[in-house]
């Protein structure tokens, strides 16, 4: 019965995902945002959604470390298996600007995380303020960047896409996927957890992880096949953004953390591994063809994710 609620809730977040993505893209349109400011933020934020109401679920039955496991192991993903994958599909050129901004900020978060969970092996709720206020700060400055740097939206799109009806409908179908979803990915991780033996950090860092990154992968894909890779990389990275600074940020606020100490052991590894294919974006921009993420750097990332999730079940 758990591999149901598990099939049956990533399907739902897959649903929900989509829809969201859907919604908010049509919202974005209206509003004549570039796409990369378009995957940066708005979809970034619909396809963190699950990872969102999955880490606050878990937070509250008390299960810290599948929650902060989630959003990990779904950072990790997102570079290593979905970027990786995605290049596969449609290699994807790297604006020289996307090192002046972007990438810093992710490392910035990534590496704000890492010497938080290590004041004390836990999230407190100021540190949860701490990361809202940090990534509202991030979305003050990026706006004003778009600013100064406009990009025409073409306005048939708008109208077809960015329908009110469309809008509320997708929202409100999303949302219900993804509340209901996430009740029913939770309890069949944790079920399958407990009949294998296997800790729920691990689960985290790995099933859910990437049943939640289920969304990043669909939206980055579709978004490479329509030659739309800004959308595509640029939710990608903001998405790892999001995952920290609200995904943790709200559920530290809401619910805060307390890790156990074989928990932190297993999540500070994988922290490393977060922010090391974090910064491999950096170094591989710059090895073979300059600045574009090549079929042959994708298989690289596919492979590393592969060792990954192998490591992650070994240290079993």
């Amino acid at each position: 019965m758990s591999i149901f609620y598990l099939i049956i809730g990533l399907v739902l977040l897959v649903i929900g995902g989509e829809f969201l993505v859907r919604s908010s893209v049509g919202l974005s349109l209206k509003l004549n945002l570039s796409r990369m400011i378009i995957g940066l933020t708005v979809v970034s934020f619909a396809t963190s959604a699950p990872e969102l109401i999955v880490s606050i679920q878990s937070a509250m039955d008390g299960l810290s470390g599948l929650a902060l496991g989630n959003v990990i192991g779904s950072n990790i993903a997102n570079i290593a298996l979905v970027l990786g994958a995605t290049a596969l599909i449609a290699p994807m050129m790297i604006e020289k600007d996307f090192f002046k901004f972007n990438w810093p900020w992710m490392m910035l978060f990534s590496v704000v995380l890492y010497g938080m969970l290590h004041l004390g092996n836990n999230l407190e709720r100021w540190e949860g303020v701490a990361l809202v206020g940090l990534i509202i700060l991030f979305l003050v400055l990026l706006i004003r960047r778009a600013r100064k740097n406009p990009e025409a939206v073409d306005l048939d799109e708008v109208q077809d896409e960015s329908k009110w009806w469309k809008i509320v409908l997708f929202l409100v179908l999303g949302g219900i996927a993804l509340w209901q979803g996430s009740e029913l990915l939770v309890n069949g991780a944790v079920q399958i957890a407990s009949d294998l033996g296997v800790s729920e950090d691990i689960i985290g860092l790995t099933m859910v992880a990437i049943g939640t990154s289920v969304p990043e992968l669909a939206a980055s894909i579709i978004a490479a096949v329509k030659q739309e890779k800004a959308i595509s990389l640029g939710n990608l990275i903001g998405s790892n953004i999001f995952n920290i600074g609200s995904v943790l940020g709200i559920t530290a606020v809401i619910e805060p953390f307390t890790i156990d100490t074989n928990s932190m052991e297993i999540l500070n590894n994988n922290l490393f591994w977060m922010i090391g294919v974090s910064f491999s974006i950096l170094p591989l921009a710059y090895i073979a063809r300059k600045f574009e993420i090549t079929r042959f750097k994708g298989a690289l990332y596919v492979l590393s994710y592969a060792i990954f999730t192998y490591l992650a079940f070994n240290t079993l």
